[in-house]
């Protein structure tokens, strides 16, 4: 049974069964030593990868940066972590990226890349809806990412549809 703590956050018992599907992604990107701000709304789709491999977590949509948009994509796996129910997040080429562990509902991680650290925190709100903000800190990079995930077609999405809820013009 997932159950949320008295700290307000969702407690997820496995994560690849939770982040199975597909989410709506909306990511705020602000250089925090410039000022300029940029936006990426997109979706991700984790799907099972071979071989019993956990998730492939692929990401696509557009960013745009300095008013100009571009089509952005990545890809990570999401494969079982050392103990139940976490995740062990790698580049798409395999390179370690980081541990996630959401039993609890939040998770925060620190991942070095070269001179820059990356500073992850995970936070879990309902069966439907995710959040992660990454603090990158280096040299020449000071940065803040803030992403929003809501599930596609969610059980929130199928209860309202049920309850005679309009979904559209026409209430179809």
């Amino acid at each position: 049974m997932t159950t949320v703590g008295g700290d307000g956050f969702w407690a997820v018992p496995d994560v690849l069964a939770h982040l199975a599907g597909r989410w709506r992604v909306e990511r705020t990107v602000r250089d925090l030593g410039g000022g300029d701000e940029g936006r990426f709304t997109g979706s991700t789709m984790f799907e099972a990868a071979g071989g019993g491999e956990g998730l492939l977590h692929r990401e696509a949509g557009t960013f745009v940066w300095q008013g100009v948009a571009r089509p952005a994509e990545r890809t990570l796996r999401f494969r079982p972590g050392a103990a139940p129910g976490t995740a062990d997040v790698r580049f798409a080429d395999g390179r370690p990226f980081h541990d996630l562990d959401l039993t609890s509902g939040r998770y925060v991680v620190e991942h070095p890349c070269a001179t820059d650290l990356y500073r992850g925190e995970f936070t879990v709100t309902d069966a439907d809806h995710w959040r992660t903000v990454w603090r990158v800190g280096g040299p020449a990079k000071d940065l803040l990412l803030v992403t929003e995930y809501t599930r596609e077609g969610g059980p929130g999405v199928r209860r309202r549809r049920r309850s005679g809820g309009s979904s559209g013009p026409g209430g179809r």
